[in-house]
């Protein structure tokens, strides 16, 4: 199974790449349709939030009046921490019934419109990011969802910002265009990458490398620090160390264009655990401790090394 993060700021975007992922024959596991699902009339969890904030926050029939609990909870931190607290463990569990209902070979598109604020990216193969600016999305919430133009930016800035994003983005898509373009956009990302890493990693064999040298790529380090937080997250404790190695590490040094990273851990049946765990970020074992990438985006060399405990 291959597990792609999907987010974007509100109004980026998100809905129409879903979409189509879903045309192409991806699982799509929707966090918005599932917090709507969690706060439904009778649910434990409508019950928490107004017990939270109040019996304001329901329409005349019952139901989670939403603007009305946004202007509440998005008015402050902690207002809307206590908001986060209540619904995402819900979201979560039903998030996990649903991924559990897949097929083995499945790609599954968790479209997460919190993902990077609740720090789940080192948890996917893959995280893609829809991105517009802000006062384009702006215009979009008003024009299309009716948002007042103060909702709307009280709602972007209690989001991630555009730095954060980007530290996690494997791939950055932008809608500054036409909807059809960004469709254009997410149909050849499938073909060209997700459609072969996930037939790569169902077939447990790794993306084809490079052979030859390059000139060193500005874009390594950022990108080496986000395969050593996905790696580190499926190593988990069974894991010393996680590092950069190898001569893409080395600062303007020219190299192959592939990401070596070593993981140390104190004994082979640490080492024999980690199978499982990194195949579900994405690797695939190739032999003598060594696991590669499925990812023909990304060339990644992971190497497990033994040593015994200090």
């Amino acid at each position: 199974m291959l597990r792609i993060g999907l987010t974007g700021g509100i109004g980026a975007g998100k809905s129409t790449v879903s979409a189509t992922f879903h045309e192409l024959g991806g699982v799509i596991v929707d966090g918005d349709v599932i917090a709507r699902e969690v706060v439904e009339p009778g649910t434990p969890g409508l019950a928490s939030l107004v017990d939270a904030f109040g019996e304001d926050i329901l329409t005349p029939d019952g139901a989670l009046n939403r603007p009305a609990l946004a202007k509440i909870a998005f008015s402050d931190d902690e207002k809307r921490a206590t908001l986060n607290g209540i619904v995402h463990p819900l979201v979560a569990q039903r998030r996990s019934e649903l991924i559990a209902a897949a097929d083995e070979d499945a790609v599954v598109i968790e479209d997460i419109p919190l993902l990077v604020e609740s720090q789940m990216a080192p948890l996917f193969g893959l995280v893609i990011i829809v991105h517009a600016d802000a006062d384009v999305r702006v215009e979009r919430l008003i024009e299309y969802r009716g948002f007042s133009e103060d909702d709307a930016r009280a709602r972007i800035a209690a989001q991630a910002t555009e730095e954060q994003r980007r530290a996690v983005a494997d791939v950055w898509l932008d809608n500054a265009g036409e909807p059809e373009d960004l469709v254009a956009t997410a149909r050849r990302l499938w073909r060209d990458r997700i459609a072969p890493f996930a037939a790569n990693l169902a077939a447990g064999r790794p993306a084809p490398e490079p052979a030859e040298v390059v000139p060193a790529d500005p874009q390594w380090p950022a990108q080496a620090q986000r395969i050593l937080a996905r790696v580190r997250s499926a190593c988990g404790h069974r894991a010393r160390r996680v590092d950069h190695v190898g001569p893409t590490a080395v600062a303007g040094r020219a190299a192959r264009d592939v990401i070596d990273i070593e993981v140390t851990v104190d004994s082979p049946e640490a080492a024999d655990e980690l199978s499982g765990p990194l195949a579900g970020v994405g690797y695939v074992h190739t032999g003598e401790g060594l696991y590669c990438s499925a990812d023909p985006g990304r060339p990644t060399d992971v190497q497990i090394r033994v040593q015994g405990p200090i």
